[in-house]
C-alpha cells in the first residue's frame, strides 16, 4: 500500500513554490499525494507569519491534528516555514503541540528527506521531536530539490531568497534571512526547460525581484536576467511578483513592453498613498515616485493590469493620511488591489509605535475596498465586446474553464478540459460582479 502525503499550504506564492519542493522531496521518499489529511501518513504544515489573523489560524489547525496522530501514532506531523522561523516559535509549537515530530525554518527546508530517516532512529530509541531552524542571516541558496509541480500550465520559479528593506511592519527578513540570488544560468536553464515540458506561464518569484543581483559581483541584475529570458524560444508568457517601488526601473518597463511574451501586468505594492506613511514604514519612496512609476507604465503599455497590496491602519495614519490613499487609488486605477488592516507582528519596529483602535481601521477598510470596487467594476466593463488572447488555466465545472488575459484579468468561458494550458481567443460577452464572462471564438 502506497504511503500517503498531505501538505497543507499558508500564505504567498513563495510558500505555494516551496509546498511544491516538499512535495518533491516526498514523492522520492515513496509518499503519493492525497486530499485527505486523515489517510496520510505523513503531514506537513508549510506557515505564513505575515499577519496575527493566519498564525491564529495555524494554530487552530495544528490543533485539529492531534485527533489524527491519537488514532495513529506512527503518523509524521511536520511544521515548516515562516511562522517557525520566529524567534523562540518552534520551542512554542513543541511545546503547546507535543504531538509535532519534525520543526523545519524556511532555509532547511531541503533537510526534510534527512530529518524523517532520522526521525524513524530516534522513535526506535524513543527519543523526542526534530527542531532544526537555521538562523544565519544569509543561508546556503539550495540548488537540488527538483519540486513536484502541481499547478500546470503555470509555473514558479525563484530568482532570489531574502529582503533587505525592513519594511517597519514586516517580519518577512527577519523569517527569509538577508537577499540572496540564484546563478542567473540555473535560472535561465529552469525555465527554458518548464517551455520545453509545456508550462506555458512563467512566474519569477522573489520578495522584491528587482533587487535581484544587489549581491552579486558578476554585474548581473534584473534587467540583464530579463535580457537573457527573452530570448528563449516559444509560446509562453512570463510574468513576476513583487516589485519594488523604490527599484523597479525605466529600463525594466520598457523591456517588458517591447517583448511579446513578457506580461503587460505588474504588480507594485504602494502599500499607503500618504508620504508621512510611507516614511513611518521605511518604504524608501514617496507618492511622488510612484505616480512617475505608474505614468512611466502607461506610457510604455497603456493597457498594462496593474495591481498593488495597499493596508489601512499603520500607526500614527491620520484621517487626512487616509484620504491620500484613497486619492491615489483613484489617480492610478488599479486592475486590482489586496487590501488589508495592519496588524502587529511581535519583532518589527511597528510593532512597539502606538496602535490606532481597530475601529477606525476596520471603518477605513471598508471605504477603501468600496473604492477598488468600484473601479475594478467600471475597468471590467472596458473589457466587453472585446476579444482577448485567454491561456486556459482550470476547469472549476464540467463545460466552464477558466483563464487569464496578458494583463492578468480572470476570465470564464465555455469548453472542454482538454483545452487546459492551451491559448484560446475569447470575446467578453459580459462583466458580472467584476468577473468577465465570454465565449471562445476563432479569430
Amino acid at each position: 500500500m502506497n504511503k500517503l502525503y498531505y501538505i497543507e499550504t499558508f500564505g504567498c506564492q513563495m510558500n505555494v513554490h516551496e509546498s511544491e519542493k516538499i512535495a518533491g522531496i516526498l514523492v522520492n521518499l515513496g509518499y503519493a499525494e492525497t486530499s485527505d489529511r486523515a489517510q496520510a501518513n505523513i503531514i506537513v504544515f508549510n506557515t505564513c507569519c505575515i499577519r496575527d489573523t493566519a498564525e491564529k489560524k495555524i494554530f487552530g489547525n495544528i490543533g485539529e491534528l492531534k485527533i489524527l496522530k491519537k488514532i495513529d501514532k506512527s503518523r509524521i506531523i511536520v511544521i515548516v516555514g515562516c511562522m517557525t522561523q520566529q524567534d523562540g516559535m518552534a520551542e512554542v509549537i513543541a511545546t503547546k503541540f507535543p504531538f509535532v515530530d519534525i520543526i523545519l525554518g524556511t532555509s532547511n527546508i531541503h533537510l526534510l528527506k534527512e530529518k524523517i530517516e532520522e526521525l524513524e532512529l530516534r522513535r526506535q530509541r524513543k527519543r523526542g521531536k526534530i527542531i532544526s531552524i537555521d538562523n544565519t542571516e544569509k543561508p546556503e541558496v539550495i540548488e537540488n530539490v527538483t519540486p513536484y509541480r502541481t499547478s500546470y500550465p503555470n509555473a514558479w520559479v525563484n530568482i532570489m531568497y531574502g529582503c533587505n528593506n525592513f519594511c517597519a511592519y514586516c517580519i518577512v527578513p527577519y523569517v527569509r534571512g538577508r537577499e540572496r540570488s540564484r546563478e542567473p544560468e540555473l535560472i535561465i536553464e529552469e525555465v527554458r526547460s518548464l517551455v520545453k515540458a509545456g508550462y506555458k506561464e512563467i512566474t519569477l518569484l522573489g520578495q522584491n525581484v528587482d533587487s535581484y543581483g544587489s549581491d552579486r559581483t558578476d554585474g548581473a541584475n534584473f534587467y540583464t536576467l530579463l535580457t537573457k529570458l527573452k530570448e528563449i524560444e516559444g509560446k509562453f508568457r512570463l510574468r513576476f511578483m513583487t516589485s519594488h517601488p523604490k527599484d523597479l526601473s525605466e529600463e525594466v518597463i520598457k523591456l517588458i513592453a517591447e517583448t511579446p511574451n513578457f506580461c503587460n501586468n505588474i504588480h507594485l505594492p504602494v502599500q499607503a498613498g500618504s508620504n508621512a506613511v510611507l516614511k513611518a514604514m521605511n518604504r524608501k519612496y514617496d507618492r511622488e515616485r510612484y505616480f512617475y512609476l505608474i505614468d512611466t507604465i502607461r506610457k510604455y503599455m497603456p493597457d498594462c493590469g496593474i495591481t498593488s497590496d495597499i493596508m489601512v491602519g499603520f500607526p500614527g495614519e491620520t484621517e487626512e493620511d487616509f484620504q491620500d490613499t484613497l486619492d491615489l487609488v483613484r489617480r492610478v486605477q488599479y486592475h486590482n488591489a489586496f487590501t488589508f488592516i495592519y496588524s502587529p507582528r511581535k519583532g518589527t519596529v511597528a510593532a512597539k509605535m502606538e496602535q490606532i483602535p481597530y475601529a477606525i481601521k476596520k471603518d477605513r477598510i471598508s471605504r477603501l475596498i468600496a473604492l477598488q470596487n468600484q473601479i475594478t467594476l467600471t475597468l471590467s466593463e472596458a473589457f466587453v465586446g472585446k476579444v482577448k488572447e485567454v491561456l486556459v488555466e482550470d476547469a472549476p465545472k464540467e463545460n466552464l474553464l477558466c483563464g487569464r488575459t496578458d494583463c492578468g484579468r480572470l476570465v470564464n468561458f465555455s469548453g472542454d478540459k482538454s483545452l487546459i494550458g492551451q491559448f484560446v481567443n475569447v470575446r467578453i460577452d459580459k462583466n458580472k460582479a467584476s468577473a468577465l464572462w465570454g465565449e471562445i471564438v476563432n479569430e
